[in-house]
């Protein structure tokens, strides 16, 4: 393969000097010479990528900035304009980490193919363009953490085009972290490669979990590097810049929508095309006709808007709570759930500081930088809904706010549970019947994990083992299951106090005397969890491992009673017994993952990545393409393991995690 680069080396320069042509519409390309033509770089493995970049057309682009046509434009508010053009900033020896077949299938290409590595290394990285690329940047605002932050825009992102497949699909091609563009605001719009590593392993981890979600095609590394503080602790240090080749129908969101907001009355910021309600209008044409076609075609005779644009909210709301169930129900955190994180089209995007649930915790924060806890587990349905109230009132006035949080109101939550149920029915592997006592015994088997620190996935897991015929072998099956439970060791470590008890005491000593500044400094709700931390400990300090066990048995003894009286039932509405059972495993085997992205395998991926070592990474990729995997089935040989297990020998990917799992920091 470095032959391969070596080649096409020299081409690198030539193709990143090439002008991108600016404006809109687009001029015709300039004549060339035959020199500059063939020292332009042709692809040979993506020549059959046939562009038509429809959002470009339909859609304002910026007007030209002033100054040298091609050359990177300074950070600046973008007004009346969807996108603005952008352009790839060359890296330093780029180099594949990984390519997902599976997601480049959808473009007709093959993975394996011979010049796959090479050509991907460099039209992937944005050190060359494909043609018919045009590079762009997307303009949208949000609201982050709660408050309107004014205009976002894709700050390490660029829309390359949309690419037309023999198969009739339209696929638009993203590169994330290839340069600055108008929307980088102070940043270098680089990512590195840890954070690459994980939303390309994520994205494509979701889809074969069965969850709505942007695709990646791969991911690219480099020489080249940049500085960041990981924690935000003051302790920078320099890291490889990466790309993810990104992939969806569209990257549309709820924020893009908000760039006409007029000025917040909390944070005093406005979009930048605030008046703008022709731009709102071309908008909802340009989504609605070009990714829900039957709503358009069903209103396409009405006078009015208004009902189509309500169709359009009612079916975003209705993906959005279906998407949130998925989540829920396999244990996925998504970390910043603002408002221009939020797809229009209802997938999961923007992959940053995401989790999978270890032990089960419903509070459970997966972002290290979300203090007050807005964006945990428990709370994604709700902020979901939070969001779409947000996205009803940027459709102002083509459709009006009340109409909108009605529609909000009468679909969200009855989705969202319809959906959670259904899905918890086949986790739980009741396949023939349903009844309404079903939620409270969801509720108390969540409690019940929660009450024991019980493994997220591995619980849903064992589940499927659960000696349903007889009691015999009731007492194995309450082992296996309770060693999935927390240890002693794991709880201490979970419930260590945040503060130091000087702090605190000072913190508790000024709520009672100056309210008001204590409301600046710190809240009573973080206050309260604190105490109940420390209270936590204590208990937990008196407690021996035989005694934890003893209380994790009985805790799980109470509820399979509840759950075999569940599965009689529904066993007394098949005929044949013998097949109701098989049909049971079954469904709880496609419907509980025995691998998901948990952050010790993705760090263990990253860590032998940094050092040059990328099968790691691979060999994750393709274990997470059969995540239902059960064994003696065809993916066998897949399984990977990390050499620093929880007891100190080899750990199965599929087992709990190590105990310094829980130390990990993700922001």
């Amino acid at each position: 393969m470095a032959s391969v680069r070596s080649a096409v080396g020299p081409l690198l320069a030539a193709a990143s000097a090439r002008p991108v042509p600016f404006g809109r519409p687009l001029p015709p390309p300039a004549p060339r010479s035959a020199w500059a033509a063939a020292m332009e770089p042709v692809p040979r493995w993506l020549a059959g990528l046939r562009f038509d970049n429809r959002a470009l057309r339909e859609l304002p682009v910026e007007a030209p900035p002033p100054g040298p046509e091609g050359a990177p434009s300074a950070p600046r508010p973008v007004p009346g304009a969807c996108f603005a053009r952008a352009r790839p900033v060359p890296l330093q020896r780029p180099r594949v980490v990984a390519l997902s077949g599976p997601a480049l299938a959808l473009l007709g290409l093959d993975a394996a193919a011979r010049e796959a590595e090479a050509e991907a290394a460099l039209f992937f990285s944005g050190n060359a363009l494909l043609p018919g690329a045009e590079p762009a940047a997307h303009c949208y605002c949000g609201h982050q953490f709660g408050q309107f932050a004014g205009q976002l825009g894709d700050g390490a992102a660029m829309y390359l085009g949309e690419v037309c497949t023999a198969a009739g699909g339209r696929w638009e091609l993203q590169l994330k972290g290839a340069g600055p563009t108008p929307f980088s605001r102070q940043a270098d719009g680089r990512k590195v490669l840890r954070s690459s590593i994980r939303e390309f392993l994520c994205s494509e981890a979701m889809f074969h979990l069965g969850i709505p979600t942007t695709r990646a095609g791969a991911c690219v590394t480099s020489e080249s590097t940049v500085v960041r503080d990981v924690f935000y602790d003051g302790n920078p240090r320099y890291e490889k810049c990466a790309v993810v080749l990104r992939i969806a129908p569209t990257f549309i969101r709820f924020g893009s929508f908000e760039i006409f907001k007029s000025t917040d009355e909390h944070t005093g910021r406005a979009g930048p095309s605030v008046g703008r309600n022709d731009i709102r209008i071309q908008m909802l044409n340009y989504v609605i006709s070009s990714f829900f076609p039957e709503i358009h075609t069903a209103h396409a005779c009405e006078s009015s808007p208004v009902q189509r644009n309500a169709a359009f909210l009612r079916e975003v709301t209705r993906r959005t709570a279906q998407m949130v169930a998925e989540w829920q129900c396999v244990g996925f955190c998504h970390g910043v759930l603002n408002t221009d994180n939020m797809s229009i089209v209802g997938l999961t995007i923007d992959y940053g500081p995401f989790g999978f649930l270890d032990r089960y915790d419903p509070d459970h924060v997966c972002n290290a930088s979300d203090n007050a806890g807005r964006y945990a587990y428990c709370k994604q349905p709700e902020v979901c809904k939070w969001n779409l109230h947000k996205l009803a009132e940027a459709l102002e006035p083509e459709l009006p706010l009340a109409l909108g949080e009605a529609i909000i109101a009468e679909e969200f939550d009855a989705e969202f549970q319809k959906h959670y149920l259904h899905k918890m029915r086949r986790k739980l592997g009741l396949v023939r019947m349903e009844q309404d006592e079903d939620r409270a015994l969801v509720a108390r088997l969540l409690e019940t994990m929660r009450l024991t620190g019980a493994d997220f996935t591995n619980t849903f897991s064992v589940l499927s083992t659960f000696p349903v015929e007889t009691e015999a072998g009731l007492s194995d099956f309450l082992a296996v299951l309770t060693s999935q439970c927390a240890s002693l060791e794991e709880l201490k470590l979970a419930y260590r106090p945040q503060m130091d008890p000087r702090q605190l005491s000072m913190m508790l000593m000024l709520a009672q005397s100056n309210p008001q500044l204590f409301a600046l400094i710190g809240t009573q709700a973080n206050v309260t969890k604190e105490l109940e931390r420390m209270e936590q400990q204590s208990r937990l300090e008196q407690l021996s491992p035989a005694e934890l066990q003893n209380r994790n048995e009985e805790h799980w003894t109470a509820w399979l009673q509840e759950y075999r009286a569940r599965l009689d039932k529904d066993k007394e509405c098949a005929g044949d017994t013998a097949a109701w059972q098989a049909e049971r495993v079954q469904v709880m085997h496609m419907n509980n993952p025995k691998y998901v992205l948990r952050n010790y395998i993705a760090q263990k991926a990253i860590e032998a990545a940094e050092n040059g070592d990328f099968s790691e990474v691979r060999r994750v990729l393709k274990l997470l393409e059969t995540p239902y995997h059960r064994d003696g089935e065809a993916a066998a040989g897949l399984e990977a393991t990390s050499p620093e297990g929880a007891s100190g020998g080899q750990c199965s990917y599929s087992s709990r995690p190590p105990l310094w799992a829980a130390e990990l920091c993700v922001t």
